[in-house]
Parts: structure tokens; C-alpha cells; sequence
């Protein structure tokens, strides 16, 4: 699904990162790893793994938030100069590119879609967090 939205290249955790080579090149390069990593997810977990693949210097950016664990990491990375940083959504002007580059047609929006006689199957998936993308009703016509 990640090459379909048009990504380079694909790593499942922060050793891969590490290893692939530059320009989503897994054979070529010299490896390297990531400058930036832009931590979106609520998963400490997850994020603690994502900061393997950056590189000397690089730094993560953590967006996502958890209030159920704790975000521990391996005192490891302090020896390569990585910077955490925190950070919460943008300033107004930022809201107002985001929509802008929407309203021009750079955005595509991915949906589940559910015939109208499904609704309650469609409520269970939302409630649960188990909808992939977003979810739309088809009304009966």
C-alpha cells in the first residue's frame, strides 16, 4: 500500500531504516538512515523502536501522545547527538497552507465504504479502531 501512495521505500522498524540505503535504494548507497523522523504515533513503543534508523545528529519529532505508558529509550542514542523534540500541531498559517494544498487537489482521501444495511457493522469497526482509513455510509439510492 506504501508504494502505491508512492513511497520510495518501505521499512517495517528503525534497523531498517538504518540499513537502507540512500534514495530507497536497499543495494546501493552507504545505508544511513533518517535526518528527521516525524513521530505521529501514540505508541511509545513504536516511536522508541523508529529512533534505530536515524542517523548521527538526526532528530525525532514527537507529535503523538500517550498518556498509558511511558516513553522510555536506550541511553544509546545519546552518544550520537540525536535531539527529541516536542512538538504540537502548527500555527494558524500552517492550518491555512494544509487547506490550500487540499483545496488544490493534492490530497486524496482513501474510505471504507459501507452500504447503508451494514451501518451497524461499520459503527463496530469505528468504535473499535479497526476501519483502515476512513469511513463512509453509501445511502441506498
Amino acid at each position: 500500500m506504501a508504494y502505491k501512495l508512492g513511497a520510495d521505500s518501505v521499512v517495517s522498524d528503525g534497523e531498517g531504516l538504518l540499513k537502507n540505503g540512500h534514495n530507497g535504494d536497499p543495494d546501493g548507497g552507504s545505508g544511513g538512515g533518517a535526518d528527521v523522523i516525524l513521530a505521529t504515533s501514540n505508541s511509545y513503543k513504536v516511536t522508541a523502536d523508529s529512533i534505530k534508523g536515524l542517523r548521527p545528529d538526526g532528530r525525532l519529532v514527537l507529535m503523538g501522545f500517550s498518556t498509558t505508558e511511558p516513553f522510555t529509550i536506550s541511553p544509546e542514542i545519546l552518544f550520537n547527538h540525536t535531539r527529541i523534540i516536542g512538538s504540537t500541531q502548527n500555527d494558524i498559517e500552517h492550518l491555512y497552507e494544509a487547506l490550500d494544498y487540499a483545496a488544490r487537489g493534492k490530497v486524496r482521501v482513501m474510505t471504507e465504504i459501507f452500504p447503508l444495511e451494514e451501518i451497524s457493522n461499520a459503527y463496530d469497526k469505528v468504535a473499535n479502531g479497526n476501519v483502515r482509513f476512513k469511513a463512509v455510509i453509501k445511502p441506498i439510492k
